[in-house]
């Protein structure tokens, strides 16, 4: 079910890519791995597995910098450009399905500002694994501003324990956007989505939670489009 995929960023420029469709997909979720991880980390491979299980289709990618093996991310004009270039292709790859963005921390931060900037013209919402909203240990909520731009729905899949996005602070943003947002509270998880061992909970469990949550809001917002 997964096919290697070639998407072109910028002359001279491209990037690599997977793409998972199970046969009763509903769905598309254009999906960017976090700053320290590429696309086959065994979270975002897990985490596609799991979603095509429950009938979203997924397109992972690299950023430019993942791909040539730097550690240092792209600048964000150019994450951006591979953002809205995976998502281009994504609507060439399976025009049939509609379509959701974001990803793992890093990944989805910068899908919210590309289509903050300037929106997609065929994703119907952005779904954040992990957003991270402030550097660890300096809690602030200053990098959620541009959500503020953002007109879709949106999902919020977040970790009580996570050291990027102090628990309250993540509620607070949640909030203000109202209608928009939809918060899924994780008990306990980190950042990783790893759960201490006193929780009783593993992290396959916690995954298998995601990936419910996730496909059940992508139908949601799937309906409200095309109600």
């Amino acid at each position: 079910m997964t096919e290697p995929v070639t998407i072109a960023v910028e002359a001279g420029l491209t990037v690599s890519g997977l793409l998972e469709r199970p046969g009763d997909a509903r769905a598309l979720y254009v999906l960017a791995h976090g700053a320290g991880a590429g696309m086959r980390h065994a979270f975002l491979e897990s985490l596609a597995t799991r979603l095509a299980a429950r009938g979203v289709a997924t397109l992972r990618y690299q950023f430019p910098y993942m791909e040539a093996g730097a550690k240092r991310p792209d600048p964000p004009a150019l994450a951006q450009a591979t953002v809205r270039a995976a998502v281009a292709q994504a609507a060439t790859f399976a025009p049939d399905l509609p379509l959701v963005a974001g990803g793992k921390s890093f990944g989805g931060r910068m899908t919210s500002q590309a289509q903050a900037e300037s929106p997609f013209a065929s994703v119907r919402g952005l779904a954040f694994v992990g957003f991270p909203l402030h550097a660890a240990g300096a809690p602030s909520e200053t990098r959620a501003a541009h959500l503020a731009d953002v007109a879709l729905p949106m999902l919020l899949l977040q970790g009580t324990n996570d050291a990027l996005a102090e628990w309250s602070r993540i509620e607070r943003v949640a909030a203000r956007l109202g209608q928009r947002a939809t918060l899924v509270r994780v008990d306990g998880a980190d950042h990783a989505f790893h759960m201490p061992k006193r929780s009783g909970r593993t992290d396959a469990e916690v995954l298998d939670a995601l990936a419910d949550a996730l496909a059940t809001w992508v139908d949601a917002v799937v309906a409200r489009a095309s109600a």
